[in-house]
């Protein structure tokens, strides 16, 4: 190879000037760098070091495409690669990656030996965290035994105490080895749930196995759950309607979800788009609930000038219920709040009694936004960069079905819709909290609005 020691500083004697002794230095690197992608090599041995209740033939399917690397640059991007996805299966704490010349009597002039120096984790691992969810939040605490039978298997025991919700459950994780994407996961939980807008509090007792797996670019998931639900009264004012509703129901699901993801980022994304369908059908595998769900999540992002970005989104759904039986307050849409239509109250649109919402069996909402860096740009590649300028225009609809039956044209009728602006905040990339003022139009009997200042802490927003 040409050497890479500096050129003498001095130039006079040697007739050199420093600008040509720095174009001399990038020729010779760039030298250096052809020779190393054009010079073949072979990858003649894959080592794993520090395995102990691992399967080795689980890890095959991670490292192979070392092997088809062809030169030396080759080797080190398909061995960052296999590196990434070690780590990725969740049971190793550190992976190391070693390149070497090999050795011994079968050692080829261009043979390499690739090393991965792995740690695993402890059997038995404990955690404790904070969790945002729609407008509320959780401490969660949860012990999880990593790599149970030595093929990436996971079993997870988890405690969630937060503001609205308190939840136990247990889940065993299974992926495929060689598409860690594809993986089959048991659930058995309990859920104790208030919902204040309806005087509302809900005890789920349930069981559920999911598979997900990718198609094409679409991400699927199939889903089973059998729940035992207890409906109770929040509060001793709580509506008639709702007292109805109380009591032991049965429900069992099958479910399928599509995704297609382009976004860069599901926080604060500045391209890309999101589709999400989602259908349920109850009733056919058992319980008392009985009817079909579809709904969809439409939302697409497109970059501006100075660093802005305008979001478009759509969200739509009916419930049909089955053979005659009427839907379930807990399984109806609900709608408004600073996660949906801003400048109203949590899941206070539509239907209510006693000022007790009921929820609804069809819906629709919209949302066009703008977001903008801070004004002047302070902490700019900082911690500036975690904040966003907001304006808005949200609309949206809810009824009951058998109103829409008699007259369609409702959904178009009577539409609320709110505008404003604020500022956003994003919390690492998985949550997002926002502070706007709200202009609320369009209000309609019994909905309870927040005009002004609106504060929203979720994960999922129109």
């Amino acid at each position: 190879l040409p050497s890479m020691d500096p050129l003498p500083m001095h130039g006079r004697d040697m007739g050199v000037h420093p600008d040509d002794m720095i174009e001399v230095q990038e020729a010779e690197q760039e030298t250096k760098q052809e020779v190393l992608e054009n010079k073949d090599v072979v990858v003649q041995h894959v080592n794993i070091e520090g395995l102990g209740r691992t399967k080795e033939d689980l890890l095959g399917y991670e490292i192979s495409e070392v092997f088809h690397a062809k030169n030396l640059i080759d080797v080190m991007k398909k061995s960052h690669i296999a590196r990434q996805k070690l780590l990725r299966l969740g049971i190793f704490k550190e992976v190391e990656v070693v390149i070497d010349t090999s050795d011994g009597a079968d050692a080829l002039p261009n043979g390499l030996d690739v090393t991965f120096e792995v740690t695993e984790m402890k059997r038995l691992t404990g955690s404790y965290n904070t969790m945002v969810g729609n407008n509320e939040g959780s401490m969660v605490l949860g012990v999880k035994l990593p790599n149970v039978f030595g093929r990436a298997e996971k079993l997870t025991f988890q405690f969630s105490y937060g503001t609205k919700e308190t939840s136990y459950g247990l889940s065993f994780f299974k992926p495929q080895p060689g598409n860690f994407e594809r993986n089959l996961a048991l659930n058995l939980y309990k859920v104790t749930g208030q919902f204040p807008w309806s005087s509302l509090k809900e005890t789920d007792r349930g069981v559920s196995t999911e598979l997900n797996f990718p198609l094409w670019r679409t991400n699927h998931t199939l889903k089973w759950e059998g729940v035992w639900r207890e409906l109770g009264c929040l509060a001793r004012s709580a509506s008639f309607a709702v007292r109805e509703e109380s009591g032991h129901t049965l429900k069992s699901a099958l479910s399928h979800t599509m995704s297609i993801d382009t976004r860069n980022s599901a926080i604060f994304p500045k391209k890309g788009a999101l589709l999400r369908i989602n259908q349920e059908l109850a009733g056919y595998t058992g319980g008392d609930a009985s009817f079909l769900k579809e709904d969809f999540e439409l939302q697409v992002n497109r970059r501006l000038v100075w660093d802005s970005v305008l979001s478009a989104s759509l969200w739509g759904g009916c419930l049909l219920p089955i053979g005659g039986r009427p839907s379930s307050i807990a399984d109806r849409f609900y709608l408004g709040g600073p996660t949906s239509v801003r400048g109203f109250g949590m899941y206070s649109i539509g239907p209510q009694s006693e000022g007790d919402y009921l929820g609804g069996e069809a819906y629709w909402a919209g949302g066009l936004h703008l977001y903008t860096p801070l004004p002047f740009r302070p902490g700019r590649a900082g911690f500036g960069d975690l904040f966003r300028t907001h304006f808005f225009l949200n609309a949206g609809n809810l009824y009951i079905w058998y109103i829409l039956q008699i007259n369609i044209k409702l959904l178009a009728e009577c539409i609320r819709w709110s505008y404003g602006a604020g500022i956003v905040l994003r919390l690492a990339n998985i949550a997002r909290l926002e502070l706007n003022y709200c202009i609320p139009m369009g209000v309609q009997s019994g909905d309870r609005i927040c005009d002004g200042v609106q504060f929203g802490a979720g994960i999922r927003f129109l």
